[in-house]
């Protein structure tokens, strides 16, 4: 497969030589002339189901065969998926072993026949294999269309090329980001056996490991582009690399929420960005985005987009220090679907009474007005009769401080001077609710910095 770029109002010529390949040499004078032949792409893509049949020439005196080309056109999808797969009980192929299994993933094309798009490496020997995980294309899958026909053919590896077929299934892509579960174990079946042993049952079970999808479509708020930073990795870095400073050890603890977590697709509201459950510190704003980029690559992004599960995390551990000795803040950037009003509202006023405010960064288009009724600059936050004690939660839609130049370090330090400005006063506040004191200043000593 090769990709092209046609464009409709242009005659595209092309030229298509066959060569028998018999050495590694990269000049054609080496190897042995098939055929050829002349074409459009015009020609290709307007041919009945986009399929172009013809004879090759440019031997005299000899029928050199025929060239077949099939073009699709592809879909914008440019995501990224990284998936597992293991089998278990395959069928007995060889004599003297057992079998040396690999997969062949093939795509189903418009016109009802299949393109192989991708083979694993052979396991030898073994009737449970595990293959290593491999990252495709999803349009190299299925051309983004995530209900086509996947086909997976499992065969036993020959040496002499003549593989055994053990049997094949079909599935989707859409059943695939499904993720490890009973929906994702599929029977390998066997169409000649099992129209000549009444009592055959299967080849064998392949089960989907693990299944991410990485968002690099461009239109994602989360793509990763190597020329510049998303909107997410932009908030973090601006309010981050400012509040860092404040912060004695430089530990960050980091959480995501909304995503469908390896290995078995659950999906969690509040799950470490390093997936380290007993120690979720990142060092410096660097490792939280260090951690950030690697959970793309490793999760794949779910809804319902729920707030309570991670400020309700925060504030476990801001009521473990109400000497005002330490002081959290917890930094939200999400794209305004919040699922969870009610238990966001209850979690807010339950933790106007700790040492912590909230920062909420609304990225993308979306329309935030339920994000504005969580700031409570109006009207305090209020939860089943019950008002927050304090105003604690500052939010702000980035598109509203983004430069129109595109200068992103101006948009950046716009965004940190408006989000920050309100925690000094939160801050005191608690204090003096709590009628805590400002602690002595350190002793001047002579190693100390003059400022």
């Amino acid at each position: 497969k090769f990709v092209l770029d046609f464009f409709f109002e242009e005659k595209q010529n092309l030229r298509f030589d066959v060569y028998n390949v018999d050495t590694r040499s990269s000049n054609l004078s080496k190897h042995d002339f098939l055929g050829q032949m002349f074409c459009t792409l015009g020609e290709i893509i307007g041919s009945p189901g986009g399929r172009l049949e013809r004879t090759l020439s440019g031997i005299p005196g000899k029928k050199c065969g025929t060239i077949i080309f099939t073009a699709e056109e592809l879909s914008n999808c440019r995501d990224i998926a990284t998936m597992q797969f293991c089998a278990n009980k395959l069928d007995k192929k060889d004599f003297f072993g057992k079998s040396d299994p690999f997969l062949v993933f093939y795509r189903s094309n418009e016109d009802g026949t299949f393109t192989i798009c991708h083979k694993t490496e052979v396991i030898k020997n073994n009737l449970n294999p595990v293959w290593q995980s491999f990252t495709i294309p999803v349009r190299a899958l299925c051309n983004g269309d995530y209900d086509r026909t996947v086909k997976v053919d499992v065969y036993d590896w020959d040496r002499d090329g003549s593989h055994d077929f053990i049997g094949e299934f079909t599935t989707s892509y859409r059943e695939l980001s499904r993720g490890q579960s009973q929906f994702n174990v599929y029977e390998v079946l066997n169409p000649k056996k099992k129209g000549k042993k009444k009592k055959y049952i299967n080849s064998g079970t392949v089960r989907l490991v693990s299944v991410s999808c990485n968002p690099s479509q461009p239109t994602s708020l989360h793509y990763m582009s190597p020329y510049q930073m998303n909107a997410y990795a932009m908030a973090l870095k601006a309010v981050g690399e400012i509040i860092q400073d404040y912060d004695s050890d430089k530990l960050f603890p980091a959480y995501g929420f909304g995503a469908k977590l390896p290995p078995d697709g659950k999906i969690s509201h509040a799950f470490p960005l390093n997936f380290n459950s007993e120690n979720p510190n990142c060092v410096g704003i660097e490792g939280v985005l260090e951690a950030y980029f690697q959970s793309l690559r490793t999760v794949q992004l779910y809804g319902p987009t729920n707030f309570a599960p991670v400020i309700n995390q925060v504030a476990r551990s801001a009521a473990e220090v109400t000497d005002g000795s330490q002081y959290f803040v917890l930094l939200m950037i999400t794209d305004g679907v919040i699922s969870d009003m009610a238990q966001t509202k209850e979690a807010v006023v339950n933790a106007a009474s700790l040492p912590m405010s909230v920062i909420i960064v609304g990225v993308g288009p979306a329309e935030f007005d339920a994000m504005e009724e969580l700031d409570g600059d109006e009207v305090r936050v209020s939860s089943r009769g019950r008002f927050a004690e304090r105003d604690i939660v500052q939010f702000v839609p980035f598109r509203d401080y983004i430069d129109r130049s595109g200068n992103q370090v101006l948009s950046m330090a716009r965004l940190a001077k408006d989000v920050l400005a309100e925690i000094p006063d939160q801050l005191l506040s608690f204090m003096k609710s709590r009628g805590i004191e400002p602690r002595p200043p350190l002793p001047v000593t002579s190693d100390s910095p003059s400022v």
